[in-house]
This record gives C-alpha cells, sequence and structure tokens, in this order.
C-alpha cells in the first residue's frame, strides 16, 4: 500500500495565505491591510477573532441602517378595523355561477377594478365568511376610526345594500356599527361604531402627498386583518373612469381584495388616501392602487355626518376636455379649460347665457385646467352659492355670474335610438372628410336640425375621430348647417383662415359632443 504524501506548508507559504485571506477581508470592508496590523514574523492569525475583525465590524456598525415603519405602525395600527358585512336574502344577487358580484354595471371601468378588488363579496371562495344563496352573502373590507367615538370610513361599495355591519378591531373584539351615509360618486362611507367611546382613531391629513412619498397601506388582504404593506406614491390626480369626481392617488403599496377602504398613511402617522382599488390583470396586487385624497374623504365624511347624503353644486353643462385639435380650431394659445358641449335646458348656465362651444376658463379667478377640474370645483361648492365663471365666448372674453343648483341624484336618461337609421337615405358626399350626409330632417328618427351620417368612410379622419352612421352634425366651425352644401362652405371658410383642423358639434345618441376633424391639404 501507498501512502498518501502529506503536504506540509511552509512558513512562507502560511504567511502568504494568511496575506491574501488579510487582504480579501480588508476589500470587502474598505480598510487597507494596514489595518490588520499584519506581520510577517507572526504565523497566520486567526482571522475571525482577531482585533482586525473586530474593527470590520466596529466599521459596519458605523453604516446608517435602514429606517423602519415600526414606531409609525406601533402608533396607528389600533385605529384600523376590518369590516364585515352581510347582504341578506332579498338584497343579495343570487347567481352561484358568478363569483364577482358588484355593485356596478357590468363592463364599467368600476366593475373591472372591483370584480379585481373586492367588494361586498370580494373574497376568494375559500375565505368567504358563509354560504351564498338563499342565507345571503358576506363580504369583507377594512375602514380606520375618525373619532374616538366610534365615526369610522370606509367604501360604499363595502358597506352598498349591507343589512348587517360588524367591525373588527386591532385587539380582536367585535362590534356592531350601522351606515350612516354613503356617497357613491367617490366610493366613500361613513359608518358609526356602538360600544365604545375611546376608540384610537386617525386623523386625515390636511397636506397633499408628493410624488415619491412613503406611503403604508394597513387594511383586511383576503380576511387576513392588520396587514401592514409599504411603498411610495407614484401618481397624483389619476382617473380611472369611475367618473367626473376621479382624482385618485397612484401607491405601489401592495393592495389585494379586502384592503377596500383601508388607509393609507403618510410618514406622519396621517391617512393620505382611502384605498379603493387596484389595477390588476391577475386579481393580485401588481403594484398599481388607487387611494382617495384625504381632502375628497374629509368634505364627503362632514356631510355624510351632518345630513347622511352629499349635495353638490351644479351648472348644469355637458362639457369635455379641450384637446390641442380643439384648441387649434378655436385659436386657443393652451389646450385648457372646459368645452361646453351642451347647456341642459333651464340649468343655471343657460339661464346665465351660456352656449354650446363656449369655454369656460376660470371658476371664481381660479383657473380651470380641464374638464375634470371644472366638475371637482363645481361639485365641492354648496347649491346656492354665487359663482363667477370666466368664459371664452365666440372669441371674445367675458365673465358670467350664476348662482349654483343642486346636482340631481340621478341623470335623467336621454332618448336615442341607434337603430332607427329612417330607410337607406344615401346623402351627399364631404369631399376630404370621409363622410356622407343627408339633411337631418329627412331622415326618419334624426330631427329637424343639421344634417345626418349615412356613411363614413373606415379609412377617413372622420372615423378616427369616433363619427359613425346615424350622428347628426349640428355645427360646423360655429356655424349651425342644414345641408351637405353648409358643411362644405364651412370647410372652405376655415382653410381660408389657415385653420389646420375644423371644430364640429355632433350629436350621438342623445348626447353632444364636439370632434376637431383636421383639414386635408389641397
Amino acid at each position: 500500500m501507498t501512502d498518501r504524501p502529506t503536504v506540509f506548508s511552509s512558513p512562507r507559504r502560511a504567511l502568504l495565505s494568511a496575506r491574501k485571506f488579510a487582504l480579501m477581508a480588508s476589500v470587502a470592508a474598505g480598510l487597507g491591510a494596514a489595518a490588520y496590523g499584519f506581520s510577517p514574523s507572526h504565523l497566520p492569525p486567526d482571522i475571525f477573532t482577531s482585533p482586525a475583525h473586530a474593527q470590520v465590524n466596529n466599521e459596519v456598525r458605523k453604516v446608517a441602517q435602514p429606517v423602519g415603519f415600526a414606531d409609525i405602525v406601533e402608533r396607528v395600527k389600533p385605529s384600523v378595523i376590518s369590516v364585515k358585512v352581510n347582504i341578506g336574502e332579498k338584497t343579495s344577487r343570487d347567481d352561484s355561477a358568478n363569483n364577482d358580484d358588484s355593485p356596478f354595471q357590468p363592463g364599467s371601468p368600476m366593475e373591472r377594478f372591483f370584480r379585481r378588488f373586492g367588494g361586498p363579496d370580494g373574497l376568494p371562495p375559500g375565505l368567504r365568511g358563509g354560504p351564498r344563496g338563499r342565507g345571503g352573502a358576506t363580504g369583507q373590507g377594512s375602514g380606520f376610526f375618525i373619532s374616538a367615538d366610534g365615526y369610522a370610513v370606509t367604501n360604499n361599495h363595502v358597506v352598498d345594500g349591507a343589512d348587517k355591519v360588524e367591525v373588527t378591531t386591532d385587539d380582536g373584539k367585535t362590534y356592531t356599527a350601522k351606515v350612516i351615509g354613503t356617497d357613491p360618486r367617490t366610493d366613500v362611507a361613513l359608518i358609526k361604531v356602538e360600544g365604545g367611546s375611546d376608540f384610537p382613531f386617525a386623523k386625515l391629513s390636511d397636506s397633499k402627498p408628493r410624488i415619491g412619498d412613503w406611503v403604508l397601506a394597513v387594511g383586511n388582504p383576503f380576511g387576513l386583518g392588520g396587514t401592514v404593506t409599504a411603498g411610495i406614491v407614484s401618481a397624483r390626480g389619476r382617473d380611472i373612469g369611475n367618473g367626473p369626481y376621479d382624482d385618485f392617488i397612484q401607491i405601489d403599496a401592495p393592495v389585494n381584495k379586502g384592503n377596500s377602504g383601508g388607509p393609507a398613511f403618510d410618514t406622519s402617522g396621517e391617512v393620505m388616501g382611502v384605498n379603493t382599488a387596484i389595477y390588476s390583470p391577475s386579481g393580485g396586487s401588481v403594484g398599481i392602487a388607487f387611494s382617495i385624497p384625504a381632502s375628497t374623504v374629509k368634505s364627503v365624511i362632514a356631510q355624510l355626518k351632518d345630513k347622511g347624503t352629499v349635495s353638490r353644486g351644479w351648472i348644469g353643462v355637458q362639457i369635455q376636455p379641450v384637446t390641442a385639435d380643439i384648441a387649434d380650431s378655436l385659436g386657443l394659445k393652451k389646450a385648457e379649460g372646459a368645452l361646453v358641449a351642451e347647456p341642459q335646458a333651464n340649468g343655471p348656465a343657460a339661464k346665465a347665457g351660456i352656449e354650446s362651444g363656449d369655454v369656460i376658463t376660470a371658476v371664481n379667478g381660479e383657473p380651470v385646467k380641464d374638464a375634470r377640474e371644472l366638475a371637482r370645483t363645481i361639485g365641492s361648492l354648496p347649491p346656492g352659492n354665487a359663482v363667477k365663471l370666466n368664459v371664452l365666448h365666440k372669441g371674445q372674453d367675458k365673465v358670467v355670474n350664476l348662482t349654483l343648483g343642486q346636482l340631481p341624484n340621478t341623470l335623467e336618461a336621454k332618448a336615442g335610438n341607434d337603430n332607427d337609421k329612417g330607410g337607406a337615405t344615401r346623402g351627399t358626399d364631404v369631399p376630404k372628410l370621409g363622410l356622407t350626409v343627408a339633411p337631418a330632417n329627412s331622415v326618419a328618427g334624426a330631427g329637424k336640425e343639421g344634417v345626418v351620417v349615412t356613411e363614413v368612410d373606415p379609412k377617413s379622419a372622420a372615423a378616427e375621430r369616433g363619427f359613425k352612421e346615424g350622428d347628426v352634425i349640428l355645427e360646423v366651425a360655429g356655424k349651425s348647417v342644414a345641408t351637405a352644401g353648409d358643411v362644405r362652405e364651412a370647410i372652405s371658410a376655415a382653410r381660408i383662415d389657415n385653420k389646420n383642423s375644423v371644430l364640429m358639434r355632433v350629436k350621438s345618441g342623445g348626447s353632444s359632443r364636439f370632434v376637431a376633424v383636421p383639414l386635408a391639404k389641397g
């Protein structure tokens, strides 16, 4: 048997090996080799217990450690509640084949959001609180106290249609609550928890968050109460298609089903927003969540607490954004303001002389950026208030004074029948626009004013702008039209004025809008 040779390290090899390890450690710690006090006359030291190692540890301790959120969470978490609702037999939507019940119209933007976010029945089958069908449905959401006597905020879609509301506090106690009032337009609800007078509560922030600020979401995702997640403010002023009052804060803190109605805290421990929706192709958090700003919540709950409902100012106009093409057609320097598509008959605006085609540029001296800002500004004012509107009317600035009416709770449906085209009227071509039109009074169901579109070239600019068969063109470049000749004359006048596009007022499906159609050269 041949013995395996034994390799002995020479003192010099051992010394080099020690130097090698020492240098590796010093590079990792960002220190010079001399920090180890290494001497060629010494045998290899144990670098894990040497003074050099101790010095490395000391240097690491000096590095600033990440600041956590534990202190903030410890302070605010007791104010957050889990909300459980029961929708009884009469009000539950019993559909065993559909697990995505929603208070919103099927296919609407909010229905798509809340289908993935959680509504009255937002939990997956394995985590639902009870059976569906004959016994009613249960659902869970989140909320938070805003006063020691038990007033709490949640989402309207969490408690909508609920026969019974229970809340569970952070210490595990369960209380009965009643709904004080709801506001579907902003998805805010106010509830009152019975059985206590010293509940821990959170403060709604008075300041606007900045993009990049830290945010903490606390809530009840998937029934897991007291869950805390962190992220930043990704954007502000988001419009998710819910309505004219959309002004959401976008956050990337993980938010899931059951977080509805829960607070989004800033690093001061104040509520910057109420979590209400997420965008998710998968059903889980992908880092895109939306919160109702604290300023909106404060104004809404003040009215809900006072009278159980929300009253909003109303001027009675159908408005639309001023696009770059529309601004060019109207001779505006900037695409700002709100374009009046149609004033409602006998509304405050119509009585004050505001007409279709006017652009509202300011309210009480404050500039109006776009149509949504006008809607939010007017809606935030109480009915009966006197307001001053700056209006661009046929190229001239003027001031209009009016008294706000009250926004109706329901909007009257306008009659419209897209299927009644009145037969096969051919109409007259309007060159370079890709439209064929006929006098509206010659087509049954099209009305007596304007020209009705009987054909649209699918490759034309008009088709790109959404024109379709059955639309009625009421005005072109601010002039009423009744024939194809009127349309051609108005377009020719716009070309003479070197306009890049021509503005048309179009009636479609019972409502009016302005459309800027680019003019072909030549």
